[in-house]
């Protein structure tokens, strides 16, 4: 099976594609506040998505790491309205130290392409 790479860098991909599932990078939103930094990254979730040629209603899978627990009902807030209702994913949350002190949130998802 062939490897397709998106938005490659130096260090990572934004997204694989191997057979019909997309690998997206960790994604990290701008923005003060969880609910404009989840925002954010849901945005660029739907991109990379996109690029690879699929959509959110095709997720398999998202892990979600939080600077600070106590994030959880304002980011599960984000989450509800951005998530397709109809296609919800397998889902885990838990508390990490994330790559900067100005992040909260960050989103690693899986999707299928089909």
């Amino acid at each position: 099976m062939s490897i397709k790479r998106i938005d490659v860098g130096a260090r990572m991909s934004g997204a694989v594609i191997h057979g019909n599932t997309v690998y997206l990078a960790g994604q990290v939103g701008e923005g003060e506040s969880v609910t404009d930094q989840c925002k954010s990254a849901l945005a660029e979730v739907d991109r990379l998505l996109g690029a690879a040629g699929t959509n959110k209603s095709k997720i398999l899978q998202t892990i979600i790491y939080l600077s600070d627990i106590a994030y959880f009902a304002e980011m599960n807030a984000a989450w509800e309205a951005w998530v397709d209702p109809a296609n919800t994913p397998a889902r885990a949350t838990s508390e990490a130290k994330l790559a900067a002190p100005k992040y909260k949130v960050e989103f690693i998802v899986t999707a299928a392409l089909d």
